[in-house]
């Protein structure tokens, strides 16, 4: 029934690997480096589903000795796409955009394999309460919005901020695991081993 009893997950983030954990796929790490500058023209919808199709052929074509599993993740609002902030001036801005707002994350997810190359997209809506300017720069000196789409982790403390999500909370961390289990599934990869590294 299994033909893989572990994959390798093209990102070092430690909250898709703990989404993994979660669901008992054993795993290692090989984090893809790719240039993730938007294309002109291009949607958020479309960004996200390129780089992360994009990081896990390049993971595969480096080590196919088992799947590869890649995600990428971002806000958008208003035809805006936030991904990671790059400095404080980024991140305050973004906090302010969504002060308030109800936006949209999309996560997309791909699979490389023996079989070829599987996609998957989740998409969710999240309201924020409105933040004041204070609770914005006091949110960004905690270093929690460093590294994260939107400038904001939805299962720190920024869980204080929204008022309403409709969607995958698991996809707004950054790996939708009902998609993630619907592909890794097909390619045959075991789950819910409870040998999982924890």
């Amino acid at each position: 029934m299994y033909r893989f009893d572990s994959i390798t997950l093209a990102s070092s983030s430690p909250r898709r690997r703990e989404l993994l954990r979660q669901i008992g796929v054993d795993h290692g790490v090989q984090a893809a480096d790719i240039d993730e500058h938007r294309l002109a023209d291009e949607t958020a919808w479309a960004y996200v589903q390129r780089l992360a199709a994009h990081k896990a052929q390049v993971v595969w074509a480096q080590n196919s000795a088992r799947p590869v599993l890649a995600a990428d993740t971002a806000v958008a609002l208003n035809g805006q796409l936030f991904a990671k902030p790059a400095d404080r001036t980024e991140g305050l801005a973004m906090l302010r955009a969504l002060s308030g707002q109800t936006h949209r994350v999309l996560t997309a997810i791909a699979l490389c394999s023996q079989e070829g190359l599987a996609c998957a997209l989740s998409e969710s809506e999240v309201t924020f309460r409105a933040l004041s300017a204070d609770e914005q720069v006091r949110y960004w000196q905690t270093g929690e919005p460093l590294g994260k789409a939107g400038g904001y982790a939805i299962q720190g403390l920024a869980a204080s901020f929204i008022t309403r999500l409709v969607g995958s909370y698991s996809g707004v961390m950054g790996l939708p695991l009902a998609e993630t289990t619907q592909l890794l599934t097909a390619a045959g990869v075991r789950m819910w081993n409870q040998e999982s590294p924890r």
